[in-house]
């Protein structure tokens, strides 16, 4: 069979597999993956196939386990559900038969364990479309504890201790006793009497329903006394309530839409159930286990129907409804189920061990800009998928669809979404999986050098660019090609002839500047001596052979607090050392050239006295 089944897989994929209809065979792959997966599955799948998943507690052949212990398991990822078995026998479900789980990874026995017993776990990994069987993996196994000792008393669950005006037709519930293999129980309207139920064998059961209707307006006492092999703690502590006046209480319903097991059922349902005679409303109850509530949590309506928004795909939902009114809630309800539709994955290929994702992978930043001078600015998508789609989105949060193709014109700046997606045929119709990215569009320029800024470093020079713009740029020296950096400083630059490059980041184009003259420092002294020596007495820029073409307009002088407290002309005797008629005292002093060809010269000096 195995040998049949991937004939025919072949036979389906044959003819799209030539080169020049490659492009074909990858959108019908995509589109009908799955479902040539389940159309072999049905041919070979097997146990021996089934990629198990792995017992995490307790561990397979371990011993002495609990008899109050959870059963846990390794999620498969893209398996929308289990169902456990446990069974004295590989396979068997003589504990307990085939009980849906959803996609849980753990399971709780509500009546515990027997004791000194091997048992074996079986997990089916349970799928939504008819055309994939459950698959049965290898049944893991433990043996439980030897119990020596009997079981503690337990507590009655419902209804809660001192609870009052308690329906007489109420059933009475209890927590499990661990190690318990049954229970026996009293119920009296005087303590210690059981003049109702005395001292009656329940066996394993969490619940019983008294055969007649508990007497009205009177208080009633329980005692719950757990047994095994070795014997009970009796007597163990009563509890009471009171009973209300007689009334009667609503039946229990049953779900009209989706039904009872259904599957394919839509992501966003109206969920309607029977109507009962006598009831006020409804206590609602959804999960995605058995024993969970994270859609409704016991929520009241007071209709039979009521919609639910958006679902999870490929998930089953455990639904409980109690109809109720004043008399109370309706007693002893089940609990129903249904799954939604298969959407989009991931799926668990049992053949190949591998996850099946409807979804396209796209590959999109989350900034993108234009240039000023270019627009309409058009991006183009390079991902593969059936269909493209791409909103703008104004400042609200409210989105606009301005192209439907794998192109789309902007021309403005602000928050966008770019979508892809593909679909597939599914038993409910075709399926839209989607996946997209937010981003954002702003606008760039090329930039503008304002100034080039010269100040010594040790031997070497500092060159520092100003530039202006709306752009993102980066910086190179002396070669258009770079490398580029970030910084606009460039630290330790020998004194010579250069021309430095700025990029828009964005690719709206490169400017530079050629600084024709040396870039050095040369001409402007490190010292003077303004004592009235007659030597060294003004502090003044002289041009040198280095620097003799170097046009300097001005040049501020500042102290080491940044205050200015010069400004001399290349053409006067220079700075005396004086400020406001008095002189500075010995200490460091700051200069900043003007300069035409080289833009700012910055360094420092002493004044000695």
């Amino acid at each position: 069979m195995k040998k049949i089944g991937t004939l025919l897989l072949f036979l389906i994929l044959c003819p799209y597999s030539t080169k020049a209809q490659g492009e074909a065979s990858n959108l019908f792959f995509k589109r009908n993956f799955f479902f040539l997966i389940l159309l072999c599955c049905s041919f070979y799948i097997s146990a021996q196939d089934c990629n198990s998943p792995v017992l995490t507690f307790p561990a397979n052949n371990s011993i002495n386990v609990p008899v109050n212990s959870t059963i846990t398991w390794d999620r498969i990822i893209g398996v929308p559900g289990y169902i456990i078995s446990l069974g004295t026998t590989p396979g068997g479900g003589e504990i307990l038969d085939q009980t849906n789980v959803g996609n849980t990874d753990s399971y709780t026995p509500p009546l515990g364990l027997p004791e000194n017993t091997q048992i074996y776990v079986t997990l089916r990994l349970f799928f939504f479309d008819p055309a994939i069987p459950d698959l049965v993996c290898p049944s893991s196994t433990f043996t439980t504890e030897n119990i020596t000792s009997p079981p503690s008393c337990t507590m009655i669950a419902s209804p809660s201790d001192g609870a009052v005006n308690v329906n007489i037709s109420t059933n009475i519930s209890w927590n499990y006793a661990a190690t318990a293999t049954g229970y026996r129980i009293s119920i009296g309207s005087v303590p210690g009497t059981g003049n109702i139920v005395n001292d009656e064998n329940v066996g394993n059961v969490l619940r019983y329903n008294p055969i007649l209707d508990l007497p009205p307006s009177t208080e009633i006492f329980v005692e719950i006394t757990p047994y095994n092999e070795n014997g009970d703690l009796a007597p163990c502590p009563e509890q009471s309530f009171t009973t209300g006046t007689a009334a009667t209480l609503p039946g229990c319903t049953a779900l009209v839409n989706p039904l009872d097991g259904e599957i394919n059922v839509p992501l966003t349902p109206l969920i309607e159930w029977s109507e009962v005679p006598g009831a006020e409303g409804y206590k609602v109850t959804i999960g995605t286990s058995p024993f969970t509530a994270e859609v409704l949590d016991n929520v009241v309506f007071f209709t039979n129907s009521t919609f639910v928004i958006d679902f999870e795909a490929n998930r089953t939902f455990f639904i409980t409804i109690i109809p109720f009114n004043a008399a109370g809630d309706a007693i002893g309800c089940t609990q129903e189920s249904f799954s939604t539709i298969i959407g989009c994955g991931p799926y668990f290929d049992s053949v190949t061990g591998e996850l099946v994702i409807i979804n396209p992978e796209i590959s999109f930043p989350d900034t993108i800009s234009f240039c000023e001078d270019a627009v309409p600015f058009i991006v183009s998508s390079t991902d593969s998928a059936e269909g493209f789609r791409w909103f703008q989105i104004d400042q609200f949060g409210n989105e606009t669809l301005i192209s439907d193709t794998s192109e789309v014109a902007l021309e403005e700046t602000g928050d966008y979404r770019y979508e892809a997606y593909n679909t597939v045929v599914q038993a409910s119709g075709i399926t839209e999986c989607p996946t997209s990215q937010l981003f954002k569009v702003v606008s760039s320029e090329i930039a503008t050098i304002n100034a080039v800024n010269i100040s010594e470093q040790g031997n070497d020079l500092k060159i520092t660019l100003d530039v202006s713009g709306i752009g993102d740029y980066e910086y190179a020296l002396d070669d258009i090609s770079g490398p580029y950096q970030d910084s606009n400083v460039f630290d330790n630059v020998p004194a010579g002839s250069y021309t430095v490059y700025v990029r828009d980041k964005n690719g709206c184009g490169i400017v530079e500047e050629r600084v024709e003259q040396d870039l050095t420092l040369e001409g402007f002294p490190k010292f003077f001596t303004p004592n009235g020596d007659g030597v060294n007495d003004f502090w003044q820029f002289i041009p040198t052979i280095l620097t003799d073409e170097i046009n300097i307009n001005v040049i501020h002088i500042f102290d080491r607090y940044g205050r200015l407290l010069a400004q001399i002309e290349p053409t006067s005797n220079g700075w005396d050392g004086n400020f406001n008629g008095l002189p500075l005292p010995s200490s460091d002093y700051w200069f900043r050239a003007m300069s035409d060809s080289s833009g700012q010269i910055q360094g420092h000096f002493t004044l000695k006295r």
